[in-house]
Formats: C-alpha cells, structure tokens, sequence
C-alpha cells in the first residue's frame, strides 16, 4: 500500500506513544483527541499491553504505525506481517534486506498495510556504522537501502530528515518517507543523532 491518504498535514503528523503503560499512552490519545489522528507503538508499550491497545484505537478508526523493525528469516517475518495484517495496522517498519522485504511484501499484498524500510537508525553516525562492520557511511546506505526497498514493491522507507529529498528523488512520489528524529531546537536529543528541527522538518 502506497500512503495516498496522507494529504493533510493532520493525516502526515505521526506522534509516537512512547510512553511505559497502555494508561499513559490513554492519557496521550485523550488529550490529542481531534488534533491527531496517527500514532507510532513501539516497543516499549507493546510490550506493555500496546498490542491490544493498538487494536482497539484501529477499531475506532485511528490509524497505527506499528514500529517492530521485524528482522528474521522469510517464514517468520511472513507470518508476523500476517497476522499484523489481521490487526487492522496502517503502518509496519521492517529492516531493509531484501529477502525480509520480499517476504513481507508477499504476506501483505492485497491489504491496506503500508511496509516501510527501516534504512539506518537515527540514533547512528558514521563512526557507529565503522563499528558495526559496515563499509558505508549513513547517507550512502539509506539511498542504497531506498533502492533495494523500491524494488521490493515497499510501501515507504523511513530515514532521518537530512537524508529525505534524496531518498524521495530515488522512491518517487508514490512511496510514503518517514522522517523520526524532529526535535524542536534546544531539545534534548536522547539517543538520536541524525536530526532536524520541525521547521526543517
């Protein structure tokens, strides 16, 4: 699935419910109410009762980016996407190699699930990708990676904003870039490297 819905700036803002419990993140959902209508549940509160809770906002028409990163074998990963499929999720990252794409892709097709690329983590730099074994700088490996995702029929690639133009002139318009890692100026940055502010965003 290709992003077609997003066309309002309402529908392009997604708010990560980063947050320990399904309460808190209730709290988040109750006090945006009207002002956003896309969340991102990773981790942290899937882990934490965030699958049923992701379920429940879908059913009621909220829309849901499920940050899983999936990685594993063809099977696996295709049995994953399936029965995320059955979740009623919008948005799904998978990490960009190519036979995990290619097996993700299969298990959605004919759904409403939009797969994105997880290219390189925002959280890492240059030095980190020399420590990781890897033989390209960041931005070299996000357009790499932007490739090997148009091929594999994704639905999007998720990047930082510094790399985003570029990565749209390789996917197109048709695909979906998620940009993570806006802080607005002065923010303390956590983990995260590679970042803008929303102005530059």
């Amino acid at each position: 699935m290709t992003p077609e819905h997003a066309d309002t700036m309402r529908d392009r803002l997604i708010v990560g419910l980063d947050v320990p419990t399904v309460k808190d993140a209730e709290k988040a959902v109750r006090e945006l109410d009207g002002t956003v209508s896309f969340y991102k549940i990773g981790y942290q509160l899937a882990f934490a009762g965030g699958l049923d809770f992701a379920r429940e906002l879908a059913s009621g028409g909220i829309r849901i980016f499920l940050d899983m990163k999936l990685l594993d074998i063809d099977n696996t990963v295709a049995k994953g996407v399936e029965n995320i499929v059955r979740m009623g999720m919008t948005m799904l990252t998978i990490h960009s190699y190519p036979k995990a794409m290619r097996a993700a892709v299969e298990a959605a097709r004919g759904s409403d699930l939009c797969l994105l690329a997880v290219s390189v983590l925002t959280s890492m730099d240059e030095q980190d990708m020399i420590d990781a074994g890897y033989e390209y700088d960041p931005h070299t490996l996000v357009l790499r990676r932007s490739e090997q995702a148009l091929h594999a029929g994704m639905g999007g690639v998720v990047c930082s904003a510094e790399e985003a133009e570029a990565v749209r002139r390789i996917v197109g318009p048709n695909m979906a870039v998620v940009t993570p890692g806006i802080r607005p100026k002065g923010s303390d940055h956590g983990d995260q490297k590679r970042v803008v502010t929303p102005a530059q965003a």
